[in-house]
């Protein structure tokens, strides 16, 4: 699979595990929490076995949250979720990281290309991660998982975004690490990209229907700039 790189006028990020280091920050706390077992099990990885657990569990709760929001659910629970980041607002900006080189690559591609993010997460801890590093210049709209009334992996929040940036959607490009995102994309007819900075394997991207996979979004910085019209 390949990407048509004539055909792109706008990007679309996911957040999680795209520009902010979740995955990691999730192994850090199940190591952290596992820390006491280790005296009983000393030969046992934990740092492997935390982040096998971590991605393992992808899959099952994207189908739940997918679940959640096709019964109409999500709402309540991303409420209840930016109720607890509103309670949290002023940890910390470590506790935040964004993915190493991510600054640097999207002040490559802001000349280029108009930005959008694109998040299942609500808008209180979306907002607060982009302001935690100053990220807002760069992107011309946020659709968190409030913003449209069905979020990833229905394709509603791409169709909003297309909309704020008067691009169409078939001229954006998904990015994302999951597979609720390349479904997403495909769904609105847009090209897709998966990135290995996060939850996603390279096996799951793939038979999702990603159009290319990178390591992450340096290295997708690097090869639209080198392929642009």
């Amino acid at each position: 699979m390949s990407l048509d790189f004539a055909r792109i006028k706008a990007l679309f990020f996911d957040v999680d595990g795209t520009l902010r280091d979740t995955d990691d920050q999730y192994i850090a706390r199940l190591e952290r929490l596992t820390r006491p077992l280790a005296r009983l099990f000393p030969r046992w990885d934990r740092q492997r076995a935390s982040r096998r657990f971590v991605m393992t569990l992808d899959t099952p709760l994207n189908a739940v949250y997918t679940a959640l929001d096709w019964l109409h659910l999500d709402r309540l629970m991303i409420g209840m979720l930016d109720r607890l980041n509103d309670l949290r607002l002023h940890r910390p900006k470590t506790t935040l990281p964004m993915i190493p080189g991510t600054r640097g690559s999207l002040e490559r591609l802001l000349p280029r290309y108009p930005m959008t993010i694109i998040s299942a997460r609500g808008e209180i801890g979306t907002l607060n991660f982009l302001e935690s590093h100053a990220l807002q210049p760069f992107f011309r709209c946020v659709a968190s998982g409030q913003t449209v009334r069905h979020t990833k992996p229905w394709p509603d929040p791409l169709y909003w975004c297309a909309e704020q940036i008067d691009i169409p959607v078939e001229n954006g490009l998904m990015i994302g690490d999951t597979t609720v995102d390349i479904r997403a994309g495909r769904a609105a007819g847009a090209q897709t990209v998966g990135v290995l900075s996060g939850f996603g394997s390279r096996r799951e991207l793939l038979r999702a229907g990603a159009d290319l996979i990178v390591q992450d979004v340096a290295k997708l910085a690097d090869l639209l700039l080198t392929h642009q019209p």
